[in-house]
């Protein structure tokens, strides 16, 4: 296909002026293979196994940007979850093996490693109790090791029990890493739906229906988008908006789908999904935030906020599909208050709320996002957080994951910064009335009517 000198002028100021870049290459692994009896043997093989697959990662990575000249801002490895991995290992306390991961990752220059996941929407095996109980020593014991907890989904309904351990180990978390802004919690996700082919953190891990090595690549650009809509005319109706996203979203994932095309061919790895989320970062201009304000909200948060991010997410999922043979993942846009410079300045101006936050998840592509609440909130009120996302995914057959952070010793107005693309989290106000009994009473919330497809 021949490119005209404009479509060119196009791309470079996509990448100089708008924030267009790949954000993450990801290696998905299987590493089923690894399992012993003995955590030392299966820590040796954990190693092994994702420093000789990764090994020329980050090399074609660099060599791709240098190539097309578009950033590929992480290098990231997921892995099958360490819970089934570990299902034959006698150790209790598998840090061992989050160790190992990361261990691995600096060996070979990734900036992330997921994986360190159970997946208990129905039941918690004994080694998926060992892993969630192990998560606050292994997020921090390791710099780049992510973890991620499944505790519902639409055909199984929600792992009450696990919600609630879960509400207890973020907590945890966050106090093991107290000392570096709790950044224990923000690498730590609970889901609803969680998929298999994700490649963002700290979600991603290797799916049970993935070949052995997969290359699943993640896009974003919401400068792009951005900046496509302040050039339209405050005149220009609803359709025509959302005609200009669908547009730029075809786009911005045609570059994706050749940067992954070409990064599975020199790899030898299968091509996985191209995730086309609009993933923000704390930079002015790669901001979700803005791209609501410039369709038209007076600020993120305000009235006319869900509306307008459920336009954008649809029109972002409509243009991106049509541009690649495989869109999966979590397509669609993010909303991280943490990573978003327009959610940030919303949130310390008050127009925006974790209640806000809440309903905003129930058409954007996952959940509640590194939102910072204050150390003394409760358990039974980080619970009651988890459960009322989990029952959004749920009903609605979407995925929904919170990753909330505990500030310890700080309170609202506050901040924790974590710097990088993680940014800064002003402390937001979390209603404290959930009350003693709900969270304690446990079971399993029943699927929906909606669950009996077959």
């Amino acid at each position: 296909m021949q490119l005209t000198p404009a479509e060119i002028t196009e791309t470079l100021a996509m990448v100089s002026q708008q924030h267009l870049d790949i954000r993450t290459i990801t290696l998905s692994l299987n590493l089923r293979g690894c399992a012993d009896a003995d955590i030392d043997v299966v820590a040796r093989k954990v190693y092994d196994r994702m420093t000789s697959a990764a090994e020329r990662l980050v090399p074609t990575a660099n060599q791709l940007e240098r190539e097309f000249g578009i950033p590929i801002v992480n290098k990231r490895i997921s892995v099958t979850p360490i819970a089934e991995v570990c299902a034959m290992t006698a150790a209790e306390d598998l840090t061992p093996i989050a160790v190992a991961m990361d261990r691995a990752a600096q060996e070979v220059g990734v900036d992330f490693v997921g994986g360190f996941t159970a997946l208990v929407q129905k039941g918690a095996s004994r080694a998926d109790e060992k892993l969630m109980n192990s998560i606050p020593s292994a997020l921090a014991e390791t710099g780049c090791v992510c973890s991620s907890v499944n505790i519902g989904s639409t055909r199984a309904g929600i792992n009450m029990d696990a919600a609630f351990r879960m509400a207890e180990i973020i907590r945890e978390t966050a106090e093991a890493t107290a000392d570096r802004q709790c950044i224990g919690a923000g690498k730590l996700v609970v889901f609803c739906n969680a998929v298999e082919d994700n490649p963002f953190m700290a979600g991603a891990f290797h799916g049970s229906g993935e070949a052995d090595e997969v290359i699943n690549v993640g896009v974003s650009g919401p400068g792009v988008v951005r900046a496509v809509l302040a050039d339209m005319p405050e005149s220009a109706d609803i359709t025509s908006i959302a005609e200009a996203i669908k547009a730029t979203a075809f786009k911005i994932t045609r570059a994706g789908e050749l940067m992954a095309r070409e990064a599975s061919k020199r790899l030898g790895y299968a091509k996985g999904i191209l995730d086309l989320s609009l993933a923000p970062t704390p930079a002015e201009g790669d901001s979700v935030a803005e791209i609501i304000e410039a369709i038209g909200v007076g600020e993120c948060g305000g009235p006319g906020t869900t509306a307008a991010l459920a336009m954008l997410n649809d029109a972002v999922k409509k243009g991106g599909v049509m541009a690649s043979s495989s869109v999966g993942g979590l397509s669609g846009a993010f909303i991280p208050v943490s990573e978003d410079a327009g959610m940030i300045r919303a949130a310390e101006d008050g127009a925006l709320s974790i209640e806000k936050l809440e309903a905003m998840t129930c058409v954007c592509s996952v959940g509640l996002d590194m939102i910072a609440i204050p150390g003394d909130t409760t358990v039974e009120t980080i619970f009651g957080i988890i459960a009322d996302e989990a029952a959004i995914g749920m009903i609605n057959n979407k995925t929904t994951a919170v990753r909330l952070i505990p500030a310890i010793g700080k309170q609202v107005g506050d901040v924790l910064d974590f710097g990088g693309l993680l940014g800064s989290a002003p402390v937001m106000p979390v209603n404290q009335n959930a009350g003693t009994v709900f969270a304690h009473r446990g079971g399993r919330m029943p699927a929906p009517l909606n669950s009996l497809k077959n």
